[in-house]
């Protein structure tokens, strides 16, 4: 046996004593009140002085009290260089799991900006990929909670990696389960295009932001100078852009609001939205109707009154409030069963299509027809918005979006034209002839090819034109126009609307007509994927 130095047997590090299974067991409940408890109270304090929650506060907010099973919690990096080595906190800067909302499973990953800033690292990412396969197997929602400073420049392309994994993951779910992400911190760079491949995106004014280059990049290769919230914030997010569906002042609210969400959609692409038992009778007559849409089509009105007054206790989930606002898109119930609803909005634009009115339905048609949820289409649409803007932004590949949506949709349809319905424009707004299994109008549809003043330019210019007084002379060719081919029951009459309605007897029409359709099924041309217009 060899002697060893005084020096030698000082380097050596003494063994661990060894514990019993109670000396474990309290070890082990250090250990994780350390990894709840988060780096320090210092931090803690620095993240509530800017108005934020924390990644644990937050998940208590989201999930039902108690139901919330972490997973990964002692997970720790094992990178090392810039000092990482020394810097090992456990769960590394992200919390995943699983709980319930409304007693219905769903897995949760928060960022924890106390710790690396909630920068994704390489273990990070581990945790985010396996909560995410977690989900999709499992056939439940997914809800991220972003407060991160993008990927961790000390670990390298090994971090940045990540973010292909996510992506990855993201793809594989869409269309099989919900994915929701809640911005409640910055979100730069390659981090961003996560959110943006999920379903539904909320943002909070003034703490989180979302871009691609910061305002530090576009101002030194641009010369523009923009403050975070004014190139990325929730306003601008949820009101220019389209990226953001919902922005709110708080936490909080926005919390509720994704569990308020949660609750009108299915847990994935196999099963139906839940259902409730509806207190506002299917049978409710809507006798307000026939004054809240004026029968002169040249009037405005808002959409939002005739939504209310439809579904039941007049509660709706607006999507994308405040962008493209001439189109209204919203989930709502009818008898307690989910219904998605798109409606022109005369209020805004006169109701037009333009390029992201025709995005916005576009996109929410096929969530709609992903999670099996019925779609109610509310026609009063004068056209296109004409302009060469339009033209040459492509409003031909734009608007074909929203055909394309439609014509591909499976779920239960229902159009009702309330108004106006005219040229391509109500085509597009599926129309029977893309699809619709019911098309319902009421007495004061105008359904034609284009306004009967414009009808009449192009039609009987010639005998206007040499008329002693033209303009009585188009003031008949109108009149005639109108009488011949836009009375209310033209379109019936051909077989292109199954029946006029009262506006009063909708609700109950529609709830009737959705209940018949609720064992709808339609197949698809086998087929890898369609190519849409993108």
């Amino acid at each position: 046996m060899t002697d060893l130095s005084e020096a030698e047997r000082s380097d050596r590090t003494e063994p661990a004593p060894v514990l019993d299974a109670q000396g474990r067991v309290a070890e082990l409940r250090a250990i994780r009140a350390e990894a709840l408890r988060g780096p320090s109270e210092k931090a803690t304090e620095a993240q509530h002085a800017k108005g934020k929650l924390t990644a644990r506060e937050r998940i208590d907010l989201l999930l039902d009290d108690g139901s919330f099973q972490e997973v990964g919690g002692l997970r720790r990096h094992r990178a090392t260089g810039f000092g990482l080595e020394a810097k090992r906190p456990y769960t590394d800067g992200v919390v995943t799991g699983w709980g319930t909302v409304d007693g219905r499973t769903v897995f949760v990953y928060a960022h924890d900006f106390r710790i690396f800033g909630g920068a994704l690292g390489e273990a990070h990412a581990a945790k985010i990929h396996k909560i995410m396969d977690m989900a999709i197997a499992a056939g439940a929602p997914l809800v991220s909670l972003n407060d991160g400073a993008g990927a961790r420049i000390q670990e390298g392309v090994s971090a940045l990696a990540g973010y292909g994994g996510i992506f990855q993951r993201n793809t594989r779910a869409s269309g099989v389960i919900p994915q929701i992400s809640v911005m409640l911190g910055p979100c730069a760079g390659g981090a961003a295009y996560s959110p943006a491949l999920t379903d539904f995106v909320f943002m909070v004014r003034e703490t989180s932001q979302m871009f691609i280059t910061g305002p530090d990049v576009v101002q030194a290769v641009t010369g523009a100078e923009v403050t975070h919230n004014g190139l990325g914030g929730a306003d601008v997010h949820a009101g220019t852009s389209g990226v953001a569906h919902f922005a709110y002042d708080d936490e909080e609210t926005c919390i509720e609001e994704v569990r308020y969400l949660l609750s009108l959609l299915p847990s994935n692409n196999r099963e139906n939205p839940p259902a409730v038992t509806a207190k506002d009778p299917a049978d409710r007559r809507g006798e307000a109707l026939v004054d809240l849409v004026p029968a002169d089509g040249n009037r405005p009105y808002d959409m939002r009154s005739v939504i209310e007054e439809l579904v039941d206790d007049g509660e709706y989930l607006e999507v994308h409030e405040r962008w493209a606002q001439n189109i209204i898109c919203a989930l709502a119930r009818l008898d307690g069963q989910v219904v998605g609803i798109v409606a022109n909005q005369p209020q805004s634009m006169a109701g037009v299509l333009d390029i992201h009115a025709s995005e916005k339905a576009a996109r929410f048609v096929q969530m709609c027809d992903a999670f099996n949820i019925p779609i109610l289409t509310l026609l009063d649409v004068p056209g296109f918005l004409p302009g060469v803007d339009q033209e040459h932004g492509g409003i031909i590949r734009h608007g074909a979006k929203l055909l394309y949506a439609y014509c591909n949709a499976t779920v239960p349809r229902i159009s009702l034209i309330l108004r106006k319905a005219y040229g391509g424009a109500y085509i597009v707004m599926d129309s029977q002839t893309i699809g619709a299994d019911v098309t319902l109008a009421w007495p004061t549809n105008e359904i034609a090819v284009m306004g009967a003043e414009g009808a009449a330019n192009v039609i009987f210019r010639r005998q206007i034109a040499a008329a002693e007084d033209p303009e009585a002379m188009r003031a008949r060719m109108v009149k005639e126009y109108k009488a011949e081919l836009m009375h209310p029951y033209y379109a019936a009459e051909r077989g292109l609307v199954d029946d006029v309605i009262e506006p009063a007897e909708t609700r109950s029409v529609l709830i009737g007509t959705l209940a018949m359709l609720r064992t709808k099924h339609a197949d698809l041309p086998v087929r890898k994927h369609g190519n849409p217009p993108l």
